[in-house]
């Protein structure tokens, strides 16, 4: 069931989301415009507030494909 005011909340978290990090939604973009292509390695860095450093990456499929393409076509 749709409900409108999650909905909302939702979108003015992203706003507030988007202001604290205006350059993500830059990059997000700019991702989208390359292209992602099957064979695609996306990798994930993330960096501890004690320097503890986790990374990881995934090589995208034809499935993963898929499933991205229908997020794109829900938006």
């Amino acid at each position: 069931m749709f409900n409108p005011g999650k909905m909302m909340k939702i979108k003015n978290a992203w706003d507030t989301f988007t202001r604290n990090h205006p350059k993500f939604p830059m990059f997000v973009d700019a991702v989208q415009r390359t292209g992602l292509k099957e064979g695609t390695i996306i990798e994930i860095n993330v960096k501890t507030e004690d320097g503890k450093n986790l990374c990881t990456n995934i090589k995208l499929t034809e499935s993963d494909m898929e499933l991205l393409n229908e997020l794109m076509q829900n938006q």
